[in-house]
């Protein structure tokens, strides 16, 4: 099922609102994560960063193929062979992994999503006691030059109130850059 369309700039231009690995240990994700997932990897701005980190596997899931492609040949380039790209509809299907299997998911600008509940309930499943998931998502404010529609984006109190519901602890809240928030959770023990 494909995901509300956020108008997603060109890739030298997407990778220009951020520096992953500055957003990473921001986020919460560093050295100690051993298995993390990206929901909708994209061009793999966060997945290629995180891979260099982690001592096991990061699942960069898509529903577009090009970008599992593209991920797929950005790790071959690099030598990462613990980036595992999979073309998978994560919104209908789940990610496939099983339950407690990642210390860390990345749900970054993707909770445009229809029903962007069951994403946070999937990260809930495979998470590990303890793991954390982060969300990074457009800023809500008529005045960013990009992003998705205004209609689209979320206000960083819905998304806490989503993962609160759920059983998830907020652990951090961050301004990113202009055009972005970030909040990071965690899985209780």
């Amino acid at each position: 099922m494909k995901i509300r369309e956020s108008g997603m700039p060109a890739e030298n231009q997407w990778e220009d609102f951020f520096d992953p690995g500055k957003i990473q240990v921001t986020m919460g994700f560093d050295h100690g994560v051993v298995n993390a997932i990206d929901f909708e990897c994209g061009y793999g701005t966060f997945t290629i960063p995180a891979s260099k980190l982690i001592n096991g596997t990061i699942y960069a899931i898509d529903i577009e193929e090009e970008m599992v492609k593209r991920v797929t040949e950005k790790a071959i380039n690099e030598n990462l062979i613990n980036v595992k790209a999979m073309l998978c509809d994560f919104i209908l299907e789940g990610s496939g992994l099983k339950d407690q299997s990642v210390d860390y998911a990345m749900l970054f600008n993707i909770l445009r999503a229809e029903k962007p509940e069951g994403l946070l309930k999937e990260a809930y499943r495979i998470l590990i006691p303890g793991g954390k998931f982060g969300i990074i998502h457009w800023s809500y404010d008529p005045e960013t030059p990009r992003g998705p529609p205004i209609a689209i984006r979320l206000r960083p109190e819905q998304c806490i109130k989503w993962a609160s519901d759920l059983g998830f602890k907020l652990d951090s809240r961050h301004d990113l850059n202009l055009y972005h928030y970030g909040l990071v959770f965690s899985k209780p023990i």
